[in-house]
């Protein structure tokens, strides 16, 4: 039995926010100013495995770095938006080129800015340590804190539901 309320069997296609939700919240700056983001390799893994299934992924972050464009592509993921101030317009636009409806959509988000998104969709998801008013917004909080794990968590739960979990004889193939 699924530990979501909402059928994610349906869902076909994810967003995701980047600070607070694919790394933690808290990142070490490098001597020139700029952050340093983690990458969670379960995170990774689960996200090739969901691109190579055909779910449908997209970054959508107010962050602007070196890198995180990069990242992203390598594992799969083409449709990345960064310094994105308002989410929604964003969220909307690549539904629509992706042809998704809000009940087949889920938002991941952490913050105030990710809101309306994790609204406007049909799941909304928000790490354990996401802000109130993240929390409030979401129909399911992960057990996993931004940054350890949560669109492996995310990404396990809709495929397994989906029947497109790999085995762990194809894991690596």
């Amino acid at each position: 039995m699924s530990k979501f309320s909402y059928p994610i069997e349906h869902i076909r296609g994810i967003a995701f926010d980047v600070d607070g939700v694919l790394s933690p919240t808290v990142v070490p700056l490098g001597d020139d100013g700029v952050p340093r983001r983690m990458a969670n390799l379960k995170d990774g893994f689960a996200m090739v495995k969901a691109v190579k299934a055909g779910i449908k992924m997209a970054i959508i972050t107010g962050a602007v770095a070196p890198g995180l464009r990069e990242r992203f592509s390598a594992i799969g993921i083409t449709d990345f938006y960064a310094g994105v101030g308002d989410k929604l317009q964003i969220l909307k636009q690549w539904m629509a080129d992706n042809n998704l409806k809000p009940a087949q959509v889920a938002f991941v988000g952490d913050d105030l800015p990710d809101c309306d998104a994790m609204r406007y969709v049909g799941l909304g998801v928000a790490p354990q340590d996401a802000s109130r008013d993240a929390i409030a917004s979401a129909n399911y909080v992960c057990n996993a804190n931004g940054g350890y794990g949560v669109a492996r968590e995310l990404l396990e739960e809709i495929m397994r539901a989906q029947g497109i979990w790999p085995s762990q004889s194809v894991a690596f193939g």
